[in-house]
């Protein structure tokens, strides 16, 4: 029954694609409204296919249903019920279908939203693109990743997931949040298609997608900060980001992501920077499909990957599809593209989101690079190469400086043109908050150019983002932290606590390994650690062995689970947070015989917390930068704005980190 269910629910979803689609297509080309409008109910159809075939996949895991294929390699009945549900998303198939589930769930609500404006062609074309793009993953389900594929004969019982996926609570909310970045960022990519294919390349598109776009980027924000935690919790080498290729594929369509949201600011105001925003959003929804088919095609070797799968050509192909397209239209309407103002000073607000797009497209290009080009060296001449983190931080790390040093400097200056007194007046407490930080860290103990320069930099733009937020309170109360501008600073902040919690882990951690036997008494960097013995817990799906360990007064219990399907052995670290440092506990070794002694790894790692504090805060920021301000100027999207000085004291800023 789940079989036939899930079954109809993907023909279903496939089918209103296809149909509204060609509906959207003749309607559009003969200009008839009304049948442009009958498009808005295959939307609906769609999600109505999706919503069903989900419940199918549910209900079949949690029945344990073991007929279907996808339930038999990898449900269980010993499996917890919160990762029982997290399942459908932990392996090929049932992440196309969690997929297809949110894009039909966009589709729906862009078909509601502009219900009143289905007839403009730009709207019309904007949501033929998303039926095509729903047309790619349904059909997907109905081939090479079919979840409902039945199996026979019927096993008694199956693995479960990935033993890596099922011992953290963040596995049941990171993926979904991922995805709703990820494939949230197809409706921005719809309305760039829809203004090259109309030839309406000036302002208004911009202002249909702007929210839809900023909540887009909040959620593949949060969704990377999970999955640093996620690491962080459950891998057990005490780091949160090692520069792994699927870690980086969450990363590129951030990047990318992250400049538009800053750049549109200037073509909404002076019409420039056209070819820019939309080759940023053409280049995001790429780089998402991209991101896909690195993890699901099989073609690394990544904790986070999915194994080998016959849907890697498939993705491939349709991300040389998007790549083409994108290219031919820009090239087509390249004339359109021309801005219609000019920038008058590299020293403006205008410039400085320039060089931000700049710094994000370097950045874009070092980690494609060092994502990608091992994988072709791979596919020419089968050598197999490994790019490491040491590429990675050395390349990135220069980038990330001085996007810290745009951060300080972007939020102060005026369109135009700024003058040396104005930047002297504005930026006067925050070099303060920087030149004290500095000295502060430095006698504190801190060495090493790259982390002082990270904490100087950090309260330079930390002391620019809280200038704007307190000038703005005093204006306009509590209401003056609502609105893109500030909502855009408190992001800002929490980047700043996130590159400060990077700094710092990164230059200052320790890692000691201690075998130390029941009793034994250790100090490492002034915690006193005592082991008390081990503790055995078996549970019906793993035997759990855990060492306690007494940091500083309070029992912490790292452990070694053994799984009783497979034979696998997973490790669980255990961790002692605090706001300035963390000790991260992993036990290696368990003593074989009483008496023996355990081997536990403890790394001692300043201010990670503030890591997730800080993701924290940019996901508060994206919300408060999604609602209207107390004040809205209107803009002037299409013609070159009259030359008076700016009136404004302080710059508006999109509601994204720099």
């Amino acid at each position: 029954m789940n079989a036939a269910l899930g079954t109809a629910g993907v023909t279903l979803g496939l089918i209103a694609c296809v149909a509204g689609a060609v509906t959207m297509v003749v309607g559009l080309r003969g200009e008839r409204a009304a049948l442009i409008r009958t498009g808005r109910t295959y939307a609906f159809l769609a999600l109505a296919g999706a919503i069903l075939a989900t419940i199918a996949m549910e209900r079949a895991l949690i029945t344990r249903d073991f007929s279907l294929e996808f339930v038999a390699n990898n449900g269980s009945s010993r499996t917890p019920a919160l990762f029982n549900v997290a399942t459908m998303w932990a392996a090929l198939e049932g992440s196309i279908l969690l997929w297809a589930l949110v894009l039909a769930g966009y589709t729906a609500l862009i078909a509601h939203k502009f219900r009143a404006r289905l007839s403009d062609p730009l709207v019309g074309w904007a949501l033929l693109t998303m039926l095509v793009v729903g047309i790619f993953f349904f059909g997907l389900m109905l081939g090479p990743a079919n979840p409902f594929t039945t199996v026979s004969p019927v096993p008694l019982d199956g693995p479960g997931p990935n033993p890596l996926l099922q011992n953290h609570i963040l596995m049941a909310f990171h993926p979904p949040m991922l995805y709703l970045g990820y494939v949230g960022f197809t409706v921005p990519f719809a309305f760039a298609i829809a203004a090259l294919v109309t030839g309406r390349v000036g302002e208004g598109w911009l202002l249909a997608t702007r929210r839809w776009t900023l909540f887009a980027w909040g959620f593949l924000t949060v969704g990377i900060m999970l999955g640093a935690w996620w690491s962080y919790e459950v891998l057990g080498w005490g780091g949160y980001w090692a520069w792994d290729p699927v870690e980086n594929a969450s990363l590129l369509p951030w990047l990318t992501g992250t400049a538009y949201l800053h750049s549109v600011m200037v073509q909404e105001r002076r019409g420039m920077l056209r070819v820019w925003n939309i080759s940023l959003l053409c280049a995001t929804f790429a780089l998402t499909i991209l991101g896909t088919f690195l993890t699901r095609s099989g073609v690394i070797d990544s904790v986070h990957a999915f194994s080998e799968s016959d849907i890697g050509g498939w993705l491939l192909g349709f991300f040389g599809l998007i790549v083409v397209v994108s290219v031919g239209l820009v090239g087509w309407r390249g004339d359109r593209l021309r801005a219609p103002g000019s920038m008058d000073s590299p020293i403006s607000r205008e410039g400085s989101f320039l060089a931000n797009n700049v710094l994000f497209a370097a950045f874009t290009f070092v980690v494609l690079l060092g994502t990608v080009f091992p994988l072709v060296v791979e596919a020419i001449n089968g050598e197999q190469l490994s790019v490491g983190v040491p590429y990675f931080n050395r390349m990135t790390m220069p980038l990330g400086m001085l996007i810290l040093f745009l951060m300080a400097i972007a939020p102060v200056l005026p369109w135009r043109k700024a003058s040396q007194e104005l930047l002297r007046v504005r930026l006067f407490w925050p070099a303060v908050a920087a030149t004290v930080t500095v000295v502060a860290t430095v006698v504190a103990g801190a060495r090493g150019v790259a982390p002082v320069l990270a904490f100087g930099l950090g309260a330079f733009a930390g002391g620019a983002a809280i200038r704007q937020v307190v000038l703005a309170s005093r204006r306009q109360g509590w209401r003056g932290v609502v609105g893109r501008t500030n909502g855009g600073m408190i992001v800002h902040l929490g980047v700043v606590m996130i590159a400060v919690g990077l700094a710092a882990s990164q230059s200052y951690s320790s890692e000691v390994e201690l075998r130390m036997e029941e009793g034994q008494v250790a100090t490492v960097d002034g915690h006193t650690l005592v082991f008390e013995g081990i503790e055995t817990r078996e549970d019906p799906e793993k035997t759990t062995i855990a060492a306690q360990v007494r940091v500083d007064g309070q029992v912490y219990a790292p452990a070694i689970n053994e799984y009783v399907f497979g034979g696998q052995t997973i490790g669980t670290p255990s961790v002692s947070t605090g706001l300035r440092q963390d000790v991260f506990l992993a036990l290696l070794d368990v003593p074989e015989e009483p008496g023996d002694p355990a081997v536990i790894r403890v790394v001692i790692q300043p201010l990670v917390t503030w890591l997730w504090i800080g993701g924290g805060v940019m996901g508060l920021g994206t919300a408060l930068a999604a609602f209207p301000g107390k004040r809205r100027r209107p803009t002037q999207p299409t013609s070159e704005p009259a030359d008076v000085p700016d009136p404004d004291p302080e710059p508006e800023m999109v509601g994204a980190s720099a």
